[in-house]
């Protein structure tokens, strides 16, 4: 019969593992702060917290020691030894209100430069050539990319400041009132059964086993909320991401009356938020019986440790107050963990999802250890070559009807999907999106290619800067600009050029295919990809369409994949996309994808879904 393993062996894996995943996310956290452009400033920030807190602890080692004349001075009622030592103490508090703010600010400071520098490391990682449509196929880690970026970062910033700071004070105030409280010790004489002794570091020692004791119970009762907090983040995502789409699409929701439906689906959600939160109110709870009460009993623990010296009188009053001043600090600080359990585990969680967030940015485009993929290549001529290509999909594969394939500059050819469902992923492998599959695209070189998808991406911001995405508007002239817009029917926007808006809202879906033909107008691409055939469009399009083509971009070579063939003679050559034989289908080994169709022209922005960019990829 077999053995069971030893739980408490499976436990101590399980453990280890699990700091060894947060040392992992610790480092790339620090290393995101670390290589980033403030560094200097992150610095001399932390040289000056770490002065204000030397400081502060070595005033409240001064204000400890301020207790025993004080307080022996109201014992033998010594009127201006009191007054005395009242002046002394408004000092001694000036001293330390000065640094309090002095270590408020700074604390600041540092929670908001962190969040910037954070901020901006996930942005660059999620905004890095291809990765916004590849994170939308690396399952879950890629749903709300918005939500980790904005609310995730801020708050694992803050977190981080405030959990540092603290963490570092308390350590430096245990280590300045260990001796301390080690030296007054020798004043706490115990007495047993008539006979008297000293134990060494006897304070010392109490305020270890009840600080420790408190922490472990701690750990042990609320180790479950890092797991509980995870999940509450990405519930809350989703809600939040659930209420954008129905913004979003109020349109389509109204004109289907699907008020009803969508209702029902954000009650689902909701359901959701309030069934994990109520089990976070519980985890906290619970947490809060051994904080809450832990920090009761400390009011009175030392006075109680120290009660038998007092009694004895081996102790005078002030001395007594001094000892429980120093325990108090030396247990305040053992107690951190205690006070902080929640919010720690509040930061574990907080700081899995955002590394976890930046490590699948990092590695998208790091080859699979299996599954085939697509090669990607230049073509030497400039060509365009398709080498025995297939493209993968939700468990089917499509070929070419042609092994071997070669476009050059100038040529107007046609891509028919006869599968009826991998247009849209054939579109997307062509840019550079969609890995997976077999065979070699050897592409053109990437300076003036334009992707044109079937859905226009109009970006927010002024109409100018709509028109020559992505290229800065400052190389275009007026002029240019203006007949651009006359020539595809956008003349009465030609006054609107510096007017910021968001242009996906307030012009038409007619009118956002013109401003894509004014791009091809404007910024003259030598290669045209769509997924739109010509004849798709309706005729005063195709009209404006099939002018800029010929006349303005005739050297420009324009390949066109679509579920439809064509009924006109633009396309000079027609290519068939297949299903490919029954023994040649893979199932592709990755997680599950979205819906091809869509890959090429997702997001910028998950939260909204706005489509992806025609753009002009520039040679890097």
């Amino acid at each position: 019969m077999t053995e069971r393993p030893d739980d408490t062996t499976e436990n101590a894996d399980g453990v280890t593992d699990e700091i060894a995943e947060l040392v992992q996310q610790f480092r790339a956290f620090v290393s995101a702060l670390w290589n980033s452009s403030g560094r200097r400033d992150f610095v001399l920030l932390t040289i000056g917290i770490v002065t204000v807190i030397i400081a502060t602890a070595g005033m409240q080692v001064v204000l400890n020691a301020w207790n025993s004349p004080f307080y022996n001075a109201i014992e033998t009622r010594n009127f201006s030894s009191f007054l005395y030592y009242l002046m002394v103490f408004f000092g001694i508090a000036g001293v330390l209100l000065v640094l309090n703010v002095a270590q408020t600010w700074l604390a600041q400071m540092i929670t908001l430069q962190s969040r910037q520098w954070l901020t901006r490391d996930l942005i660059t990682q999620w905004l890095a050539p291809r990765r916004l449509v590849m994170l939308g196929d690396a399952g879950d880690i890629g749903v709300n990319p918005d939500q980790r970026v904005h609310e995730d970062a801020k708050h694992l910033a803050e977190l981080s400041a405030g959990l540092g700071i603290g963490l570092f004070q308390s350590t430096l105030l245990l280590i300045s009132f260990v001796g301390v409280l080690w030296v007054l010790s020798s004043g706490v004489v115990l007495t047993v059964a008539g006979y008297s002794f000293i134990i060494p570091g006897y304070m010392v020692w109490c305020a270890l086993i009840f600080a420790l004791t408190g922490s472990w119970v701690s750990w042990r009762i609320g180790r479950p909320l890092i797991g509980i907090g995870v999940e509450r983040y990405a519930r809350e995502a989703d809600l939040r991401f659930a209420m954008v789409q129905v913004n979003e699409n109020a349109n389509g929701i109204v004109l289907n009356a699907g008020e009803a439906d969508e209702k029902q689906h954000l009650d689902e959600e909701l359901g959701r938020v309030i069934d994990i939160t109520r089990r976070f109110v519980n985890a906290l709870a619970r947490l809060t019986w051994v904080t809450a009460g832990y920090g009761w009993i400390g009011l009175v623990a030392p006075i109680v440790i120290a009660a038998p010296a007092y009694f004895g009188g081996t102790l005078s009053f002030g001395e007594l107050m001094m000892v429980v001043g120093a325990f108090n600090q030396v247990q305040n600080s053992l107690r951190w963990f205690v006070d902080n359990f929640s919010a720690i585990a509040d930061w574990r969680a907080t700081l899995a999802r955002v590394m976890s967030f930046r490590q699948a940015l990092v590695t998208l485009e790091q080859p699979r250890s299996h599954g085939e993929r697509i090669e990607y290549d230049l073509a030497p001529l400039g060509n365009l070559e398709l080498d025995n290509v297939a493209i993968d999909w939700t468990g089917e594969r499509a070929v070419l009807d042609q092994t071997q394939v070669v476009i050059a500059p100038g040529d107007r050819v046609l891509i028919v999907d006869r599968t009826g469902a991998g247009h849209g992923a054939l579109f997307s492998a062509l840019a550079g999106l969609w890995p997976w599959g077999a065979g070699k695209i050897s592409r053109p070189p990437r300076a003036k290619v334009m992707f044109m998808p079937e859905r226009p991406y109009v970006p927010d911001g002024s109409l100018r800067a709509a028109l020559t995405y992505p290229l800065a508007p400052s190389g275009f002239s007026d002029d240019e600009l203006q007949a651009a817009m006359q020539r595809v029917g956008l003349g009465r926007l030609a006054g609107s050029l510096d007017r910021k808006a968001r242009w996906a809202k307030e012009i038409s879906y007619d009118d956002e295919e013109r401003l894509t033909f004014a791009r091809l107008l404007l910024l003259k691409p030598q290669w045209v990809f769509t997924e739109q055939v010509v004849d798709g469009l309706d005729e005063e399009q195709r009209a404006i369409f099939t002018s800029i083509l010929n006349e303005d971009l005739a050297q420009s070579a324009v390949v066109t994949v679509s579920s439809r063939a064509t009924t006109g003679d633009f396309y000079a050559r027609t290519i068939n996309l297949v299903d490919a034989e029954p023994d040649k289908t893979t199932e592709r080994p990755d997680p599950p994808a979205p819906d091809p169709a869509t890959a090429a022209t997702r997001a910028p922005d998950e939260q909204t879904q706005e489509p992806q960019a025609s753009r002009v990829e520039q040679a890097s």
